[in-house]
């Protein structure tokens, strides 16, 4: 797996290092940049994604005709349902393989993300592993390790004197937070509070202002939709659980992921939603309906008055 995300993330690891280098080595704006950009790129599989949906939503009520005429004949009504598909030049897996090429590369940013010795200062893996025995970090350790080599080289530059030449100006803080740093929950909160304990909670509030946002624009744009109400808490909480376990960056990454694709996401549907462009089809549709009548309706009084 590790290798088919090295196909994608070493020649982005390089767009990733200019974007550092532009603002100056810090860390957090070039993972904020970066995100921005991915999201924007991947704008174009949304759309497509988005008029497959169109013409789910333009077939349904065909569909339905032919759930009713077979009943639970499910053989013979997959068999219409792939003619009518068929007629209607629709692909049964349009709308899944944006969706699957959107996550593949998701999942691929992340381990870009949260390997900045692989991917940013370009370190080579020997080097890595040899540090991660020093530090008694498993091999099989979640890719995570890296932030942590960096946090302990940082303090003991002597673990590895290439990793710390290469470090040279880059900044892994955000407002003062150390994103190399673990969390590390305590329930004595007054007395041992830590500054990076706000990254997961923000964590948590990004990815509940955007389910909040999503689940609302939902229930206006399609009210016949399942609820998604159980996911809209459920996954904000299941981030905050892991933020204390993890590396700042990780939590950093999950806020900007979260803003950054759950906005575009937001206008997305807002603007260019299944629901709205079949609207407008329909209504430029009756409009055009409307103009023939209107033509048709003035040409039989020219006549009629010829007459």
């Amino acid at each position: 797996m590790q290798s088919l995300f090295n196909i994608i993330n070493k020649p982005l690891g390089w767009v990733l290092e200019s974007i550092a280098g532009f603002v100056g080595g810090k860390f957090a704006a070039s993972v904020f940049i970066f995100t921005l950009f991915i999201n924007l790129l991947l704008i174009p599989l949304t759309i497509k994604s988005q008029k497959s949906s169109v013409q789910q939503l333009r077939i349904k009520p065909k569909l339905d005709e032919l759930k009713k005429r077979f009943g639970d004949d499910k053989q013979k009504y997959n068999e219409a349902m792939q003619r009518l598909y068929q007629e209607e030049k629709i692909s049964m897996s349009g709308g899944c393989l944006p969706m699957i090429l959107r996550l593949v590369l998701m999942m691929s940013i992340y381990y870009l993300i949260m390997q900045p010795l692989t991917y940013l200062m370009h370190i080579p893996s020997a080097t890595i592993e040899a540090v991660k025995k020093t530090l008694e970090i498993s091999s099989k350790a979640s890719t995570s390790a890296e932030l942590e080599i960096i946090s302990a080289v940082r303090k003991d530059p002597s673990i590895s004197a290439e990793i710390a030449e290469k470090l040279g100006d880059l900044d892994f803080t955000f407002f003062g937070i150390n994103l190399t740093e673990k969390p590390h929950f305590s329930f004595d909160i007054f007395n041992d509070f830590k500054i990076i304990w706000l990254i997961p909670i923000l964590a948590f509030a990004a990815q509940m202002l955007t389910s909040f946002l999503s689940l609302k624009q939902q229930k206006r744009l399609n009210p016949d939709a399942p609820s998604m109400a159980g996911m809209m808490l459920t996954m904000p909480l299941l981030s905050l659980f892991i933020g204390f376990t993890l590396p700042g960056g990780v939590g950093f990454y999950w806020i900007c992921s979260s803003l950054i694709g759950g906005f575009i996401q937001y206008f997305m549907q807002e603007f260019y939603g299944p629901n709205k462009v079949l609207a407008k089809e329909r209504a430029k549709e009756l409009s055009m309906v409307a103009d023939i009548e209107i033509k048709y309706k003035k040409k039989a009084e020219t006549d009629s008055a010829s007459e």
